[in-house]
Formats: structure tokens, sequence, C-alpha cells
């Protein structure tokens, strides 16, 4: 019984890690192969902060962000959705993106 709850589980968490993993690749925010669930989650929630953030200091998600495959053409760079690097972690992307909350606040620290 322990084992039938232990799969189950496991597969619930994988079934919410791709939900996640798919908002993220709908945000054009590159999802690795290697990414812990946990990680998956920071993200998703580092991403909602930067969005948030944007919004509060008066971007326009819309206007700012690239279409899918496109060129990047914001109307201010702080409202640019940081891009993912190939060989980034997720961790070390989500300090990225709480730095870029606070270039888009204004925040001088």
């Amino acid at each position: 019984m322990r084992e039938e709850r232990q799969t189950s589980t496991d597969r619930d968490v994988a079934r919410v890690s791709q939900e996640l993993a798919s908002r993220l690749r709908a945000r054009n925010v590159a999802v690795h192969d290697d990414d812990a669930p946990g990680h998956i989650l920071e993200m998703v929630e580092a991403v909602e902060r930067f969005e948030t953030t944007v919004q509060a200091a008066g971007g326009d998600l819309m206007v700012d962000e690239p279409p899918r495959a496109g060129t990047a053409q914001p109307d201010d760079a702080r409202f640019l959705l940081p891009t993912r690097g190939d060989d980034e972690s997720a961790m070390a992307f989500v300090k990225r993106l709480d730095a870029a909350c606070r270039v888009a606040r204004g925040d001088n620290n």
C-alpha cells in the first residue's frame, strides 16, 4: 500500500512539473530535462514575481515581451523577461530574475 501511494505521489509530482514547465515554455523560458520539480516551481514563482513587478512599475507585458521566436524591442529594456542560458542552472536563473525585479523597480541596490 505504501509503495502504491509513493508511485501515485511521484506521478502527481511529474504531472504538476510538466504543467509548470509548459507555463514557463509559453513565456519563452527554457526548461532543461534535468531541472528538479522544486526548481521548476521556483522558476515559475520568480517569473510571476517579475511580471508583477513590471506591471506595478507601469510596464505592459504584451508590449515588452517579444513574439515567440521573435526579436525583443521593448518600450523599456528593464521590463524584458531575461532569457535563461543553455547552461544556466534553474537557481542561477531565479537569482537573475530577482535582480531583474530590483532593476525594474528602480532599486539601486
